[in-house]
């Protein structure tokens, strides 16, 4: 399959934010794609080199807010060094916090969202030109999040759930941003309900519910995912 250009760098950075929340389903694809992958740890390593690759770099999901930089001030970093690459229109992949990290960096507003979304859902599939999310027309993707952000201007809409009216967008061909998990894998779903056990029993999530619909859910989406994540690389400028 043709990826991309054929200069294309094979390496792709992920950075995370959070151990268990790395790029599940998709590093996979990534290598039988012929790519490499070298992950980074926010608030840890050094990020220059992941936000200034000039192939595709991947922003993962975490439970901390992109406006806590006084607790965790590793993000003003992380937030400006993003600047610089979007501004280059560099190839970037955001997932959650990675969305609204992206969303941030390009003058949105990010904020708490009235309720927690926690769970399988559908999603409204916007009919818009080139979207990278129509193989998961009639999929239930898993969303966990408590933050939301508003619409960047120069964004284009590609989903939306019926809770949160932003759950997807794209900038050109070469960046976009998911508030939704694409990426997990179906036999490691164990390790977000104990990591996350604090947060799901503060929001009154039914773990064995949940459990439940991960067994039921999480092996479609795995089929489906590595669909969103060629369609976009393919079309990378």
């Amino acid at each position: 399959m043709k990826t991309t250009a054929p200069d294309f760098p094979k390496t792709i950075y992920a950075i995370q934010h959070l151990a268990f929340e790395d790029l599940g389903a998709l590093e996979d694809t990534f290598y039988q794609l012929g790519f490499r992958v070298r992950y980074v740890e926010a608030g840890v390593d050094d990020l220059h080199k992941a936000l200034e690759h000039e192939g595709l770099t991947v922003i993962l999901g975490g439970p901390i807010g992109v406006y806590e930089t006084e607790d965790y001030p590793f993000l003003k970093q992380e937030i400006e060094l993003l600047q610089q690459r979007l501004a280059r229109n560099l190839p970037t992949l955001g997932i959650c916090l990675g969305a609204q990290l992206i969303a941030h960096a390009l003058g949105a507003k990010v904020y708490a969202g009235s309720q927690k979304e926690i769970g399988w859902s559908r999603l409204e599939i916007k009919p818009v030109a080139q979207n990278p999310l129509t193989s998961l027309t009639n999929t239930p993707v898993l969303h966990w999040h408590g933050d939301t952000f508003d619409l960047p201007e120069q964004a284009e809409l590609l989903a939306s759930s019926a809770i949160y009216p932003h759950q997807a967008f794209k900038i050109g061909s070469n960046i976009l941003a998911l508030q939704f998990h694409v990426e997990v894998a179906a036999d490691a779903m164990e390790k977000w309900l104990i990591g996350h056990t604090s947060e799901l029993r503060q929001a009154r999530i039914d773990i064995p519910s949940l459990r439940a619909d991960n067994q039921r859910f999480a092996p479609v989406l795995e089929q489906n995912a590595p669909q969103v994540l060629e369609f976009f690389m393919q079309h990378i400028e």
